[in-house]
C-alpha cells in the first residue's frame, strides 16, 4: 500500500513521465496490438469452426477463408479495438504494456471520433509511424496532421482523474 505522495512509476522512469514516446518504444506497442488483433481473428475463426462442427459433425470440414474477407475482417477488427481503446483509457494493450497514452490537443482524452480517425490513419497507413525517427517531436505522420501525441504515462488514471 503506497503512502500520500508516493509515486507507482519507477524512479529510473520518472524523467520520462509525459514526454513524447520514441519510435522503438511504439514499434514494439503495434507489435503487441497486432498480436492482439491476429490472437482475436484466430479466436473467431477456431469459434467458427467449433460453432459449424455441432451443427453438422459428420460433414464438417474446415472452412476456407479468403483474403479479401481476411483482410477486410483484420481491418474492422483493429480499427475497432484501437478505437475502443483510445476513447476508454487512452491506450490500447501494447501502449499499457510500453507504458503509453494516446493524447489529444491539450494532453486531453481523445472522443470516439478522434480516435477513430486515428485508428483509420494507423491502420491504412501504418508506415506513418516511422515519422517519429525524424520529427524533432517524435510524433508519427497522423499525431501532425490529427494533432495527437504519444506520450510515455505510467500513471493510472480513472475516470475522475482524466481530463475531459
Amino acid at each position: 500500500m503506497s503512502t500520500i505522495g508516493e509515486t507507482p512509476v519507477p524512479r529510473e522512469a520518472r524523467p520520462y513521465q509525459g514526454r513524447h514516446a520514441g519510435l522503438v518504444t511504439r514499434l514494439i506497442a503495434a507489435a503487441v496490438d497486432l498480436a492482439v488483433v491476429v490472437a482475436v481473428l484466430a479466436a473467431a475463426y477456431v469459434g467458427w469452426c467449433g460453432f459449424l462442427l455441432l451443427i453438422d459433425p459428420r460433414n464438417f470440414s474446415f472452412p476456407e477463408v479468403g483474403v479479401v474477407f481476411s483482410l477486410l475482417s483484420a481491418f474492422v477488427v483493429s480499427v475497432g479495438y484501437l478505437t475502443v481503446a483510445w476513447t476508454l483509457s487512452g491506450r490500447s494493450y501494447g501502449d499499457l504494456v510500453m507504458g503509453l497514452r494516446v493524447v489529444g490537443p491539450g494532453g486531453r482524452r481523445l472522443h470516439v471520433v478522434g480516435a477513430f480517425v486515428r485508428a483509420l490513419a494507423c491502420v491504412i497507413l501504418p508506415v506513418g509511424l516511422l515519422w517519429v525517427a525524424v520529427s524533432r517531436q517524435q510524433r508519427s505522420f497522423q499525431d501532425v496532421v490529427l494533432r495527437t501525441s504519444v506520450v510515455y504515462d505510467w500513471q493510472p488514471r480513472t475516470a475522475h482523474t482524466q481530463k475531459a
